[in-house]
């Protein structure tokens, strides 16, 4: 992943939401999808990593996988620092995210889930 692969990604994100009818989560999806992406192009050797778009009833869910085992920490919110933003924003613009590591412990899925506003039964507690 380079430093364009964000802007493709969300251009990509956006043209699938749109299409499957999910238009009300399009900016809450490609904000957190370009937080993920810049978590690998700045954290993950060789910035290399997988993104799938998943539709699930009434939402997606986005996955950004890596080479990279260690997880993700969320930063605090410092006012003056330059970053450790990314994951609180993800949480904040999402319904679920996580982490799931590999199976043999060599690397990590980070996903999220947003869920369109027709559909209550999926949403936040």
């Amino acid at each position: 992943m380079g430093a364009h692969s964000a802007r493709h990604l969300r251009r990509v994100l956006r043209l699938y939401l749109v299409r499957s009818g999910l238009p009300d989560v399009a900016d809450a999806a490609e904000l957190a999808l370009t937080e993920l992406v810049a978590n690998v192009v700045r954290h993950v050797p060789g910035r290399r990593g997988r993104v799938c778009f998943l539709l699930r009833p009434g939402g997606v869910r986005v996955e950004v996988a890596d080479g990279c085992p260690e997880p993700p920490v969320p930063g605090t919110a410092d006012a003056l620092g330059e970053g450790g933003r990314g994951l609180l924003i993800v949480a904040a613009v999402t319904d679920r995210w996580g982490v799931t590591p590999y199976p043999d412990g060599r690397g990590k899925t980070v996903w999220f889930e947003c869920v369109g506003k027709g559909d209550v039964s999926a949403s936040r507690p």
